[in-house]
């Protein structure tokens, strides 16, 4: 019979003065190093590779949940949320992905119900699109209610500002939007049918804004950084198609 021994030593000073010390939240053994005083897990994991990442986010940008990502790629959903940010971070602002405004750019505006942790917790998402590039200019999660209505309206930049406004006829655009501009049009007046198009890409591509799902958002802070990274793509995407 053939025994080995594995000498273990601290991963910060290379003592071999190291003792057990648990495991952390993931299950991975502890160690603490009676020298220099530190906590480190005794055997980290490998590595992800670069290409493993890029999949796992293309995923993400899918209809694919964190928790299925889990399940598919054997990474765990805290470490792909900690890459979706890192990622969104070096995106452009919204605004920096929009194509140039041109005299005669109308915008159609219009609310998106979608839900954080359980039906009874609704938010609402607003958003602003060019009927001409069919970009999104701004957009705002919030309450079905005129401060979020309002909230929206501060968003959009200049000089979209100046664009014609077609809505539907919710009260809640009277008052905020400019009465010069605005204009509220019944649904069936197709008015509105492109961004009433562009909810439904959105319902299609991420899996929680479905109106039945499973897939749904546990925190606002994933809800706001999922909507963000996908109009920011969708945006790139839209003007690499027009120029």
């Amino acid at each position: 019979m053939i025994q080995e021994t594995t000498t273990s030593t601290c991963r910060s000073c290379g003592s071999v003065n190291i003792i057990k010390n648990g495991t952390n939240k993931c299950g991975n053994p502890q160690y603490h190093c009676k020298d220099c005083g530190v906590y480190r897990v005794l055997k980290p994991k490998e590595t992800h590779s670069q290409q493993t990442r890029e999949q796992v986010l293309r995923a993400a940008r899918e209809r694919v949940s964190l928790r299925g990502i889990e399940r598919i790629f054997k990474v765990c959903r805290q470490t792909v949320a900690k890459w979706i940010r890192t990622y969104l971070k070096q995106l452009p602002v919204l605004a920096d992905t929009l194509l140039l405004y041109e005299v005669g750019d109308v915008l159609e505006i219009d609310e998106l119900w979608s839900f954080v942790l359980g039906k009874d917790h609704k938010r609402w998402v607003w958003v602003a699109l060019c009927r001409r590039t069919r970009q999104i200019v701004a957009f705002y999660i919030g309450k079905h209610d005129e401060k979020a209505a309002r909230q929206l309206e501060q968003r959009i930049p200049y000089p979209y500002t100046l664009c014609p406004m077609y809505t539907d006829q919710y009260a809640a655009y009277e008052g905020i939007l400019p009465e010069h501009l605005h204009w509220s049009k019944e649904k069936k007046s197709g008015a509105t049918s492109h961004i009433e198009r562009w909810n439904n890409t959105l319902r299609q591509r991420l899996a929680r804004f479905v109106r039945k799902t499973l897939s749904f958002s546990k925190c606002d802070i994933m809800h706001r950084i999922l909507l963000e990274w996908f109009i920011i793509e969708y945006n790139l995407e839209v003007a690499s198609l027009t120029t």
